[in-house]
């Protein structure tokens, strides 16, 4: 990990040396995934070593979302992936840890995202705290995608970045949360 350094990159701003780098780890674990919505504000965040490759990336995707009578700023985590063969030294744990500083620092209230069940632990390891009984709403309002759907096996993980949010974190415990990314990025 050493001399490893985290780069961030605005929607369609990634150089094309380090984009093409990016979508080919993109497609080795979400093949024809194509890129996101812009209304989500997509942020790329790129861990580049020392000789110029890419061994992780991921997305930051964030919008306003109403909960509990309450709108907050929420970002999530999309497109996490590690090349295979980087895997084990520590590259996404990094990278998945200052995504959580980043979205804070861009004035995020909340992170929210789902995972499959297995992968608890890895992002718990960055920071990151489980929402028992928590289910992201993804998809539209009228086509409605939420995380306890039968065919997934996914929990929450959430942060709260502002006092606000920390003083209202009991109310997305135990919740169904509006989330409505759209139709491109159902479920970030």
């Amino acid at each position: 990990m050493t001399d490893v350094r985290i780069h961030v990159y605005e929607d369609g701003a990634i150089p094309a040396e380090l984009f093409a780098q990016a979508e080919a780890l993109r497609e080795q674990a979400w093949p024809g995934g194509g890129p996101h919505d812009p209304a989500l504000r997509p942020v790329a965040m790129l861990l580049v070593a020392p000789d110029g490759t890419v061994p992780a990336t991921l997305d930051i995707l964030s919008k306003d979302i109403v909960h509990d009578g309450r709108t907050y700023r929420a970002s999530g985590l999309s497109a996490v992936v590690t090349d295979a063969a980087q895997r084990g030294k520590g590259h996404g744990r990094q990278l998945v840890a200052a995504a959580r500083a980043e979205m804070a620092a861009r004035g995020a209230d909340v992170g929210l995202f789902t995972c499959d069940r297995s992968l608890r632990g890895f992002y718990g390891s960055a920071g990151w705290d489980v929402l028992e009984g928590t289910v992201l709403i993804g998809g539209t309002p009228e086509d409605p995608l939420p995380s306890d759907a039968p065919e997934f096996d996914m929990i929450t993980l959430g942060a709260f970045f502002t006092e606000r949010a920390r003083r209202n974190a009991d109310s997305f415990r135990n919740s169904r949360i509006a989330l409505h990314p759209g139709v491109i990025d159902k479920l970030w």
